[in-house]
């Protein structure tokens, strides 16, 4: 490898000034911060840490497309940069999100896990072979581990930890047997190497197995069934600010580093001799059925649930199917349509935990029921939720309407319903309807029930007031105007 240590500093510059604010955050909490109020060091570390994400997201934009870094072991495509971008964004609003919320006994050690966590998303976004992309998915997850179980006041949070943190464990596992598999199968770690060594030889029940154990991990990243077994306990009962960057930024990355890998390095083993034809038993299918899975399951059971962060989780889940179909479709069409539904669905994500740090706040915010009267108590809250749910549900003219219809526009292009994505595409057309009921049912709470006990009004710190109005013009201009981000591509 004739590897440039200056090109790649260069590159990696954006990480390398995150790890020098989370270390500058800790050192100086530690000399100027430990006389001072929670309320003071939380405002310093959240306001450094910010600052440290706007840095590396200016260097970003400057440097633009450097192509391959490092020998090809990185590549800062505009998929990488946009990613990259996308997941600085997500960071910044769930740091600003903090500010709204309870607080933290030990905020200056709670930004920097954020802060690395980023670090992990950032890795994946640019990873162009299997140990670079193990190593910012893992230094990702174990920041995200410790995050979900970072409130020791309340049971709720260890228990989301320890869930977590062990199927997390079987996961990271189960990715790791299936790269070693992979390279046993192809001899290289590189994805366009591995490829090339997939179309020369036949297909082989191990490398079969190495596709599921591979797929396995990915489900259980962005949680699609039957892998999502965490995600309702994490969302429940992680921090408000940590389930918000779980649920945006890491799904951002996830999905941008197994689009790589899935059909970057995976390509030749999708089912049949073209990228828009699957036959039985390639991955095409299998992430299919997934898709399918997760689309049923999540919107089926988010019709019961009465705990609105598990109303989320399942939310979520059937969201997942939708980046299923994204991710099937983009192998045709490219990344764009998934790019454009992973963040928006970010942005209104993120914005629906923002809602519920600033009501937690306040009182109480756990059930449906708690949302009760919520109009009268901050409207401007109750009007920036409504932005979120109606973007979650798809209406127009927010963003999450034209995610949702780029997506089954492009799947049922591809080959209409002689492709797998077709089907499923419909399948997500019906499950859009059902999803619409449980989101109409928390508008209902917010704008029509009344509380059965008037409670105070709710006072939004400025801060985390504009990162809510911010988010909610986000969705409403990229829902008006989607080409700003579908032209990146």
């Amino acid at each position: 490898m004739n590897a440039d240590y200056g090109e790649l500093l260069r590159a990696l510059l954006p990480e390398a000034l995150l790890v020098a604010t989370a270390f500058l955050i800790v050192s100086l909490d530690l000399v100027w911060g430990r006389g001072r109020s929670r309320e003071g060091r939380l405002q310093m570390a959240v306001l450094m840490g910010a600052l440290g994400v706007i840095a590396a997201g200016v260097v970003i934009c400057q440097d633009g497309v450097l192509g391959f870094v490092w020998d090809g072991t990185l590549n800062f495509d505009r998929l990488a940069i946009s990613v990259r971008v996308g997941v600085l964004v997500l960071t910044g609003l769930s740091l600003l999100g903090t500010l709204g919320g309870r607080g933290t006994d030990q905020p200056a050690e709670y930004v920097a896990l954020v802060l690395l966590a980023t670090i992990g998303f950032l890795q994946m976004a640019v990873a162009r072979n299997l140990l670079m992309a193990f190593l910012g998915l893992e230094l990702a997850s174990l920041s995200l581990y410790v995050l979900a179980g970072y409130d020791r006041t309340r049971p709720e949070s260890a228990e989301a930890a320890l869930k977590y943190f062990l199927q997390g464990g079987v996961s990271a596992a189960m990715l790791l047997f299936g790269f070693s598999l992979l390279f046993g199968l192809t001899g290289s770690i590189e994805f366009g190497e591995i490829a090339r060594a997939l179309v020369a030889q036949p297909p082989t029940a191990l490398g079969a197995v190495a596709i599921g154990l591979i797929l396995a991990a990915f489900g259980f990243k962005v949680a699609v069934a039957p892998f999502h077994l965490w995600a309702p306990d994490v969302y429940q009962g992680a921090p408000t600010s940590s389930a918000a960057l779980i649920a945006s930024a890491s799904k951002l990355a996830g999905v941008a580093l197994f689009w790589r890998l899935l059909w970057s390095g995976l390509g030749p083993s999708s089912g049949g001799a073209g990228l828009g034809i699957s036959g039985p038993g390639g991955w095409v299918t299998m992430v299919a059925a997934m898709a399918s899975a997760s689309l049923v399951l999540g919107n089926i059971v988010a019709l019961v649930q009465s705990n609105f962060r598990r109303l989320l989780a399942y939310s979520a889940i059937g969201h997942a199917g939708g980046l299923g179909l994204g991710l099937l479709s983009a192998g045709e069409v490219g990344p764009g349509p998934m790019f454009y539904y992973a963040a928006t669905y970010g942005l209104a994500t993120v914005g629906a935990f923002g809602c519920i740090a600033v009501v937690e706040r306040n009182g109480r915010c756990e059930t449906l029921v708690d949302l009760a009267g919520l109009r009268r108590r901050s409207p401007l809250v109750a009007g920036c939720l409504a932005v979120f749910i109606l973007s979650l549900a798809g209406i127009p003219p927010l963003a999450g309407f034209f995610g949702k219809f780029v997506v089954f526009a492009v799947a049922l292009r591809i080959d209409g319903l002689g492709h797998p994505a077709g089907w499923v595409a419909l399948l997500a057309i019906g499950m859009s309807a059902v999803a619409l009921y449980y989101y109409l049912l928390v508008l209902k709470q917010v704008w029509v029930v009344e509380a059965e006990v008037e409670s105070p009004s709710i006072a939004v710190p400025t801060m985390a007031a504009w990162a809510l109005v911010a988010t909610a013009l986000a969705l409403l201009f990229f829902g008006i105007f989607p080409s700003l981000l579908l032209g990146l591509f």
